[in-house]
């Protein structure tokens, strides 16, 4: 088994929080993981991205090599464009359609979601009105994880362990918004 997955987004929009919950169901599945992060000018809204290796066997390197990521995981549009000469031919993109307009010539969204559709197998969602319908309007990045979910090579109940365990000192009331907003993106990926 291996996955090898590339997260991408701008800065506070959760990467890292969904890094950190596919790692922590990778280790409690007995996985080998290795991770890798770029943080932009994050709190400037600037590019964040995170390679993610997983498998049953040591990974020996952190860094994906051209074609050969399974899954992008991206919650933002174009910055999915972004790490496409990574994507296998048979992998996977799971993006928001909401965009974060942090420069002033940023393109029609519309022609993004048009080259996003290009790509034989993505999965484009709003999540950000599904967080919000879910109740937390910052748990987007946990719709596009459930979203992303069936193209990771663990159980669902696996990542909502990892949810439980990554928000438990939050309260009861994150950790349970969180898991709706996964789990109405699971819902969501039609898989």
């Amino acid at each position: 088994m291996k996955n090898d997955i590339i997260l991408s987004g701008v800065g506070g929009q959760g990467i890292l929080s969904i890094a950190a919950a596919i790692g922590l169901a990778a280790v409690a599945n007995d996985l080998f993981l290795k991770q890798s992060e770029v943080h932009g000018m994050s709190q400037r809204g600037g590019d964040v991205q995170s390679h993610l290796r997983l498998s049953d066997k040591p990974v020996h390197s952190d860094l994906i090599p051209y074609g050969k990521a399974d899954l992008i995981i991206s919650v933002e549009p174009m910055e999915s464009l972004r790490y496409l000469p990574w994507l296998s031919k048979d992998g996977w993109l799971v993006t928001n359609s909401a965009p974060f307009i942090n420069i002033p010539e940023y393109p029609p969204v519309e022609e993004i979601l048009k080259e996003i559709r290009k790509i034989k197998n993505h999965i484009i969602i709003d999540a950000d009105v599904i967080a919000r319908e879910s109740g937390s309007i910052r748990s987007g990045n946990m719709v596009i994880l459930g979203a992303a979910s069936p193209f990771i090579n663990m159980s669902f109940a696996s990542l909502e362990d990892a949810i439980r365990k990554l928000f438990g000192r939050k309260g009861e009331e994150v950790v349970e918004a969180n898991l709706k907003a996964l789990k109405a993106g699971r819902e969501l990926s039609g898989k």
